[in-house]
């Protein structure tokens, strides 16, 4: 979180949900990515976002979901696999009013995706715990039927690690990093 976000909170910073705050339950491995990543990935994603459909693969507070949704995406999937944390997704999409816009899913993100995708999916958001080998565990799995051609893939891991390990055929177009993570976003080459 940035430094003038209240503790335990995070705030869409864009489009029609803009400067609205979502509580961010204690929980282990749960770290929203801050307003300046943010920012950083909504302004590469801005032409692609109309419309888009959207997955937000581990995603705790749904802020990046809900932030693609206030920015003209059409609709975002949520899959959470903690029960309270899910339960704290549920009510941020309600007082949103997300409505059939958000699609939120209690389940681990790993058997998710075994299952026949509902459709293909134009940006799917990866920021799985730190800590979990979860990055490389999805990363094939969604790049069999999960994305739409053109897909683009977000992703957020340790600052100064090994580095990411994209599927045969994907590229990194953009990076950027802070003193905490690495982000990027990727697409088939």
């Amino acid at each position: 979180m940035t430094r003038d976000a209240p503790l335990g909170r995070v705030r869409i910073i864009g489009g029609e949900w803009r400067r609205r705050w979502l509580p961010v339950p204690a929980a282990e491995g749960l770290r929203p990515t801050g307003d300046r990543v943010r920012e950083t990935l909504f302004n590469w994603l801005m032409p692609h976002l109309p419309g888009a459909r959207c997955l937000d693969l581990f995603a705790g507070t749904g802020v990046l979901g809900f932030e693609a949704l206030s920015r003209g995406a059409s609709h975002a999937t949520f899959v959470e696999r903690d029960a309270r944390v899910f339960t704290q997704l549920a009510h941020n999409a309600e007082v949103l009013q997300a409505g059939t816009r958000a699609a939120l899913v209690n389940a681990d993100a790993a058997r998710f995706l075994l299952a026949q995708p509902p459709s293909a999916f134009d940006i799917v958001f990866l920021d799985p715990p730190f800590a979990s080998a979860l990055m490389a565990e999805v990363m094939p799995r969604l790049a069999q039927a999960w994305l739409t051609p053109g897909a683009l893939l977000y992703l957020e891991f340790p600052r100064g690690g090994a580095g990411i390990a994209l599927p045969e055929g994907w590229r990194m177009m953009r990076e950027g990093e802070t003193r905490q993570a690495g982000f990027g976003l990727a697409r088939r080459a």
